[in-house]
């Protein structure tokens, strides 16, 4: 008789492993890019003004 128990673990770890390190990957890039910073809501000021 197989357990089929550890592979489905497994694939569930490896993909919240997969999901927190992509989630971490795209917080830091967009922090790199400043939209976090004081100026992060500047674009939507500007297209709001301009309509």
């Amino acid at each position: 008789m197989h357990d089929y128990t550890y592979p489905s673990v497994y694939f569930a770890y490896l993909f919240f492993a997969l999901m927190t390190l992509l989630s971490l990957f795209f917080l830091i890039r967009s922090l790199k890019s400043g939209y976090w910073g004081k100026q992060g809501e500047e674009p939507k000021h500007r297209m709001m003004d301009e309509d």
